[in-house]
């Protein structure tokens, strides 16, 4: 499932570059993805919105078994 998730996030990253940011994959377990955003997305206001809205939503979409995005620091 490790595997998975990377690639989706792989698919995601440009997007956070382009705006100076990037995402590191943490750990997954029971469902729970845990990622760190770094760059400009770690202190961004709107980083909950990237983090819920677009990674966990894509997550849950393309890998099966994963119910949650949760952000370490």
């Amino acid at each position: 499932m490790f595997e998975e998730v990377n690639e989706v996030i792989g698919k995601l990253r440009p997007f956070l570059l382009r705006d100076g940011g990037d995402v590191e994959l943490v750990d997954v377990e029971d469902g729970i993805v845990r990622l760190r955003l770094m760059g400009a997305c770690g202190s961004c206001p709107s980083s909950t919105i990237t983090l819920k809205a677009g990674i966990e939503r894509a997550l849950t979409a393309e890998v099966p078994g994963i119910r949650e995005v949760e952000q370490v620091f």
